[in-house]
């Protein structure tokens, strides 16, 4: 891979898979979040998984520390200002996304690549807010990064030619399958998938069991994971955020969320990060 310096702003879960995924690739990777502690979270989240796959010998030790050592971490949005490539992973909503990219158009280098990992929202829009539209693509990867195979590459009306080929020629040199999406809310993955969770937690409403619903499609449908285990893996909350925002953005009957999920969401019953969705969870 052409060495590349990668930014990555926002250090949850997406956010350090992605810092991961360029890390393992050979980048140099700056993590920044405005929070401390979700700087050192996301640091410690990445040490862990380098470290499980050095103890499974898929990596050796110095391969392990090499990575770990590409990673560099900071709380202030300056950190990013002499990277190649900037990719935004913060809060997914419109709002919070269009100002992390204000402060973004003000640090980073003027050719710098700026990519916005939204699983739905318009990067037309997102784009608009800087005064280089030009350079800004979408690149919605999957959880969890290190281990999902697929990016959505999304190209806003203003993105160029010449970002979208660097853009490319990243997500090939990350070792991922990149698929084009148009930019309409959901992109491809979940303009399908969503309305089939929903459609499962209908399922559910009106009398049918979990373990059922998942089986039909596992055994039926030939799908690794059923509907409802995957909504209890992502979060409740953001698949029923991720639904919600179809609906009010495309006004389909098809993405009415199911009131079971609105429920479920507002009693706390995320799924496994909260021990209970569909499941119990230890």
């Amino acid at each position: 891979m052409k060495e590349l310096s990668v930014g990555v702003l926002g250090a949850g879960l997406m956010g350090a898979g992605i810092a991961e995924v360029a890390a393992r690739a050979g980048s140099d990777v700056v993590l920044v979040d405005t929070d401390p502690a979700a700087v050192a979270k996301g640091r410690a989240r990445i040490e862990k998984s380098i470290k499980k796959s050095a103890e499974k010998g898929q990596l050796s030790a110095d391969a392990a520390a090499a990575i770990v050592g590409r990673v560099h971490s900071a709380s202030s949005y300056d950190a990013l200002a002499a990277a190649d490539l900037v990719i935004e992973a913060v809060y997914e909503d419109l709002p919070v996304k269009k100002e992390a990219f204000r402060k973004l158009d003000a640090v980073a280098r003027p050719s710098a690549l700026l990519a916005t990992n939204t699983s739905g929202l318009s990067i037309t829009e997102i784009s608009a807010v800087t005064r280089r539209p030009e350079n800004v693509i979408g690149l919605h990867f999957f959880y969890p990064a290190p281990r999902m195979a697929l990016v959505e590459m999304i190209r806003g009306l203003a993105t160029s030619d010449a970002t979208f080929q660097k853009a490319q020629d990243f997500v090939d040199a990350v070792g991922k399958k990149a698929i084009l999406a148009q930019d309409y809310p959901g992109f491809i993955v979940n303009r399908v998938l969503l309305p089939m969770i929903n459609e499962a937690v209908f399922c559910v409403m009106e009398g049918a069991k979990p373990e059922d619903v998942d089986a039909g499609m596992k055994l039926g449908c030939n799908h690794p994971m059923g509907p409802l285990e995957l909504a209890d893996f992502v979060g409740l909350d953001v698949a029923l955020a991720t639904i919600s925002g179809l609906y009010e953005n495309l006004r389909d009957s098809k993405y009415r969320p199911c009131p079971l999920f609105v429920q479920m969401v507002k009693a706390g019953w995320l799924g496994r990060k909260t021990g209970r969705g569909f499941y119990k969870y230890a």
